[in-house]
């Protein structure tokens, strides 16, 4: 069946794949043509804003010399460390805070008091009791994905239907079977949408802890150019920063689709 143009409006419906592709591309060609033309037109100073050649010589410079791999490389390394031991441990309690009243009464004061503190405001103190290494960056990612996992991964369970419990209940299965075999596995495909949300606050933590405090990372690649007034190495970072997490984005995508068949999205 011919899809006509009005049917690409209808809220709820699904598109063909290829008028979804054809979609994307062309807003990405739009961004890159108003670009070319405010760049090499000379309606913006190349100060302000670098024309796409610029900025393609400033990566390759960066990629040349290494210095673009070892800050890509670092941040990297910051993130996914602070990340996996943020959930590795809000998981579990998440998931029992949601479903355990006497657990959510015991940690949820705590919870949303530290979930409403900027992390910012805590990198003097982390630099203070840590220093500006590698474990202060992990620090800040834990401390700003953690607690907002945690509520997060509660809402998840929380929203698991109690009927599927209670059959199992009355088949029979133990506490601890539910709990492994039932709770857990149901709260599954919102716990794969938390993690790719969250991982992308974990990129934005990790910038600003560069930001403020660091001698290697893409935050303080960007910090650095921006101290030389090289626009275009700054933006060089800034889509480093975007291009990683479009692709960690997309791993996320297909790693529920291919772990959670029956929750695939387009």
């Amino acid at each position: 069946m011919r899809t006509r143009p009005l049917d690409l409006l209808a809220p709820k419906q699904d598109i063909p794949r290829g008028a979804y592709l054809l979609i994307s591309t062309s807003t990405v060609l739009l961004i890159a043509v108003i670009w070319c033309c405010l760049s090499y037109g000379g309606f913006v100073r190349d100060i302000f804003l670098p024309t796409p050649g610029a900025v393609v010589t400033a990566a390759a410079k960066g990629i040349s010399d290494g210095t673009l791999f070892t800050n890509t490389f670092t941040s990297i390394a910051e993130v996914f460390s602070g990340f996996l031991l943020a959930s590795l441990i809000a998981l579990p309690l998440g998931i029992f805070m949601g479903s355990f009243k006497s657990v959510e009464a015991a940690i949820e004061p705590v919870v949303n008091f530290f979930r409403y503190l900027p992390v910012s405001a805590l990198i003097p103190l982390l630099i203070l009791w840590i220093g500006i290494g590698f474990e202060q960056k992990v620090a800040v990612i834990f401390i700003g994905t953690f607690f907002q996992q945690l509520i997060l991964f509660a809402d998840v369970s929380r929203r698991v239907s109690k009927d599927l419990l209670d059959v199992a209940y009355t088949l029979g299965a133990r506490r601890t079977t539910v709990v492994s075999r039932v709770l857990m596995p149901a709260t599954m495909p919102g716990v794969m949408d938390t993690l790719r949300i969250t991982l992308g606050w974990a990129w934005t933590y990790v910038v600003t802890a560069e930001l403020i405090a660091s001698d290697k990372g893409l935050g303080y690649y960007v910090l650095n150019s921006m101290r030389g007034l090289l626009t275009e190495q700054m933006f060089v970072g800034v889509f480093t920063i975007g291009f990683l997490g479009l692709l960690f984005d997309q791993i996320f995508k297909l790693l529920k689709s291919s772990l959670l068949p029956w929750t695939s999205e387009r």
